[in-house]
């Protein structure tokens, strides 16, 4: 684990989806904690915004995020 973090992350794989502007993009969730989470991307995420709500039916949350970091195919959100 990084030291770097303010809370411990927890791997998970869960589906979510990305909201802006009423746009929906289908992510998966890859780590997750109270601070934030590590999403992944079938497609390229460069027409990601940099804030956006992200959506996790499975836990019925809505949370707002701001990118802190960006890969092709991953991001790192931070939880506003």
């Amino acid at each position: 684990m990084v030291k770097t973090r303010q809370a411990p992350r927890f791997r998970v794989c869960k589906p979510a989806l990305i909201e802006r502007g009423g746009d929906t993009t289908n992510c998966t969730i890859r780590d997750i904690s109270t601070t934030g989470a590590a999403l992944q991307f079938s497609d390229w995420v460069e027409r990601i915004p940099s804030a956006f709500t992200l959506i996790i039916p499975e836990d019925n949350l809505k949370l707002g995020c701001r990118v802190v970091w960006r890969t092709s195919f991953r991001m790192g959100v931070a939880f506003d």
